[in-house]
């Protein structure tokens, strides 16, 4: 498995925000654990360029960013902080997308995990939100789209909030696929059963809303269902998830009481199902997960699953 994961994703300095560099110096120390380190490929970093923004996002968009960070930045919107580097920062957090678009797709490895931040996932073409400056996740597909001429790409998001930028920016779109089991009612209170899409993009969107005090055993029961229809119908030529780990019974601004464990059942799933339609191509995404010991033993799991431990002789 490809890692992309860099101390550079603690610039952006939030204060204490639940979003914030602890994340990821959890998060290193982790991937840099001997255990860890022997079964993974440590890739670089690589910024994203304004063309590769304007896949997604909107010139006045990213004028009005640019602006407001050399203006001094602050509070972009009520939840969004713009720093001294955040802007840097979350173009290497994009750039970083593609690079391991591009690494799977031309067959460096056929897993990539970026353990990247800010998040991403309600980033809207025209406005940040909710933690979100630029819609990675979204990014990535639209580049993959591009880039690599594919008519097929599927994004399954399990964070406890749905994916509202990814949703909208590809609502109308038909090639790009999105699935998302989350929270509901919930912040940010898109993303009920009814919205499936619009136009060309008819059908290509799939929420699984899912009720406050779900079991595990419902909740990966509905996991494994509605992956297993979806992508039987859409049969993707490219994975990629946006892996919030906020589900877990102990995040402090989320939940929907999974374990640490149940992510590695999440994870394995995705993988059979690349396996099976896309051979095994899969590039993740980090996006939520608050608190520190949760998300630490989540991503754990989750590695343990895309660069297995190799059994002893």
């Amino acid at each position: 498995m490809l890692l992309y994961a860099d101390n550079r994703f603690t610039h952006h300095e939030t204060g204490n925000h639940p979003e914030q560099p602890a994340r990821i110096e959890r998060l290193m120390g982790l991937v840099e654990q001997p255990e860890i380190a022997a079964r993974v490929t440590r890739r670089p970093l690589r910024t994203i360029t304004r063309d590769e923004l304007l896949l997604v996002h909107e010139p006045a968009y990213l004028d009005r960013l640019e602006k407001f960070s050399a203006d001094g930045g602050g509070k972009i919107d009520p939840d969004t902080i713009v720093a001294k580097e955040s802007l840097g920062v979350a173009k290497d957090a994009a750039g970083t997308a593609l690079a391991a678009v591009d690494a799977v797709m031309t067959g460096e490895d056929r897993r990539a995990l970026c353990l990247v931040r800010p998040p991403g996932h309600h980033a809207l073409a025209g406005r940040a939100m909710g933690f979100c400056l630029f819609n990675n996740v979204a990014l990535a597909a639209a580049y993959a789209r591009k880039k690599h001429e594919l008519d097929r790409v599927l994004i399954v998001d399990w964070d406890v909030h749905h994916g509202n930028g990814t949703q909208d920016i590809f609502y109308r779109d038909g090639n790009v696929y999105f699935l998302s089991l989350h929270r509901f009612p919930f912040y940010p209170g898109t993303g009920d059963s009814d919205e499936i899409g619009e136009g060309r993009g008819l059908g290509a969107i799939r929420n699984v809303p899912l009720r406050f005090g779900i079991s595990r055993e419902d909740y990966l029961a509905a996991f494994r269902r509605s992956i297993d229809t979806f992508t039987e119908r859409v049969k993707p030529q490219l994975l990629l998830i946006s892996a919030g780990f906020d589900a877990h019974r102990s995040d402090p601004i989320g939940s929907l009481g999974l374990e640490s464990e149940d992510f590695a059942a999440l994870t394995e799933h995705v993988l059979q199902v690349a396996q099976t339609h896309c051979e095994g191509r899969i590039v993740s995404l980090l996006e939520g997960g608050y608190n520190l010991d949760a998300l630490k033993e989540s991503v754990k799991h989750h590695i343990d699953v895309l660069a297995p431990p190799k059994e002893p002789a």
